[in-house]
C-alpha cells in the first residue's frame, strides 16, 4: 500500500504541472501570436513481481505475461503547438500577420536574435520599423516622413508613395526553422533558436514554404477557450481521484494497523 502512496503522490504532481500549462495557455487567450502548450507524460519504471516469461514451474511452463507494477508517471515534454490562429483585423498599416510558416527576425537589446509571430510593429523617432518595445525588425526598413502610403505585399515587398510615385522601400524577409516546436521561448512573444530547432533559414514571404503577409491584420492566439476549459476540468478531475487513492490508502493502513 505504500507504493499506492507514492503512484498517486506522482499523480498529483503531473496534473499539478498538467494544470500549471493550461492555466497558461488560458492566461493568454488573447495574446498576439500566442502558441498553445501540450503537455505529455510517460508512465515510470515497473516493479517485476515475476517478469513476464518467466518459467512458472519445473516442467517449463512460462508466465504469458508476467507480474508487473507501475510506480507512477511524470511530465514528459511540454509541445509548443505552432498551428495558425485567426487573423484579426487591425486600423494600423504597420500591423503585420504572417499566412503559414515563418517568425519575423528582430535585434533583441542584448545584440542576440529574437523571432516572433507578433507583427504588431511601428515606427520609431527615424522612421525605423520596429516592434512595441522599440527594438528594430530585420532587414532594416525605415519609412521616410514624407511618406504618403506605405504598402506591404505578401511577398513582403515595401513600397512608400511620395508625390504620387511609387517608390520600392525594401523587402521583409521571415525565417524558418526545420522544427519550430524546439525554439526556446522567452516571454515577451519572442523565441530563440536552439540545437533542436535548427538555424533559421531565412526566405522571402510565400517562398520555400514560408508563408505569406497580410498588412493591416495580427495573428490571434491559437488557444479555443472551450477545449482549454474542457481540459482543465478534466486535470482537476484526475487530481482530485490521485488525492482520493491517498485518502483510501491511508484508512486502509489504518484499519490494517487496528487488527
Amino acid at each position: 500500500m505504500i507504493s499506492s502512496l507514492r503512484v498517486a503522490t506522482t499523480g498529483m504532481q503531473a496534473q499539478q504541472s498538467n494544470i500549471d500549462v493550461l492555466s497558461n495557455n488560458l492566461a493568454n487567450l488573447n495574446t498576439t501570436g500566442f502558441k498553445r502548450q501540450l503537455p505529455t507524460f510517460i508512465d515510470l519504471a515497473y516493479r517485476d513481481v515475476v517478469t513476464p516469461g518467466a518459467e512458472s514451474s519445473a516442467t517449463g511452463n512460462l508466465y504469458p505475461t508476467g507480474k508487473q507494477i507501475g510506480l507512477g508517471v511524470q511530465l514528459a515534454s511540454v509541445y509548443e503547438i505552432m498551428e495558425q490562429g485567426d487573423m484579426v483585423q487591425t486600423e494600423s498599416p504597420f500591423d503585420i500577420g504572417i499566412q503559414g510558416a515563418g517568425f519575423f527576425r528582430v535585434q533583441m537589446p542584448d545584440g542576440s536574435v529574437g523571432h516572433t509571430r507578433d507583427g504588431s510593429f511601428q515606427v520609431n523617432e527615424t522612421g525605423q520599423l520596429v516592434t512595441k518595445e522599440g527594438y528594430p525588425v530585420e532587414p532594416n526598413i525605415t519609412v521616410p516622413i514624407d511618406a504618403e502610403s506605405f504598402s506591404i505585399a505578401d511577398n513582403g515587398v515595401v513600397t512608400i508613395l511620395v508625390n504620387d510615385v511609387t517608390t520600392n522601400l525594401g523587402q521583409i524577409t521571415v525565417d524558418t526553422f526545420v522544427n519550430p516546436a524546439g525554439l526556446r521561448n522567452v516571454g515577451g512573444n519572442y523565441y530563440k533558436e536552439t540545437e533542436a530547432s535548427g538555424a533559421p533559414i531565412t526566405v522571402n514571404p510565400t517562398e520555400d514554404g514560408a508563408g505569406g503577409l497580410l498588412q493591416g491584420f495580427l495573428e490571434g492566439s491559437n488557444v479555443n477557450p472551450i477545449n482549454a476549459v474542457t481540459d482543465l476540468i478534466t486535470a482537476q478531475r484526475t487530481y482530485e481521484m490521485n488525492s482520493k487513492v491517498i485518502s483510501t490508502t491511508d484508512e486502509m493502513m489504518a484499519a490494517l494497523s487496528q487488527i
